[in-house]
C-alpha cells in the first residue's frame, strides 16, 4: 500500500469524522467544501478532522482512489465514506446525518 493511502487509511480510521475538502473548515475554498463545513457546524459535530487536498495533489488524487469516488468533498464517520455533499446534504436534510454522527460520538 502506498503511503498516500497508508495516510488516508490512518486518517479515517483514528478519527470519529474526517473530511476531505477543498481549503479549510476556517477558509473553505469551494462552494461544496464551503456547504459541507455548514452542514456539519449546523449538526453539532464537535470531533471533526479536515485535510486540505489542495495542500498535496497526492491526497487529492488518492482519497479519489480510496474511495472510488471522483470528486471532493469526501465525509468519512467511523472509518467508512459518507459520501460528497450532495449526499451529506440529503442525509442532513432527512434526519439521518444526525443519526449516524451520534451514533459515532461526534457530536456533544
Amino acid at each position: 500500500m502506498s503511503d498516500v493511502q497508508e495516510f488516508i487509511r490512518e486518517t479515517v480510521t483514528s478519527n470519529p469524522v474526517v473530511l476531505f475538502m477543498k481549503g479549510t473548515a476556517q477558509m473553505p475554498m469551494c462552494g461544496f467544501s464551503s456547504r459541507a463545513i455548514q452542514i456539519l457546524q449546523a449538526s453539532g459535530v464537535t470531533k471533526l478532522v479536515t485535510v486540505n487536498v489542495l495542500e498535496d495533489d497526492e491526497v487529492r488524487q488518492g482519497v479519489k482512489v480510496y474511495s472510488n469516488w471522483p470528486t471532493i468533498p469526501q465525509l468519512y464517520v467511523s472509518g467508512q465514506f459518507v459520501g460528497g455533499t450532495d449526499i451529506v446534504s440529503e442525509m442532513f436534510d432527512n434526519g439521518e446525518l444526525a443519526t449516524v454522527l451520534k451514533d459515532a460520538g461526534a457530536v456533544a
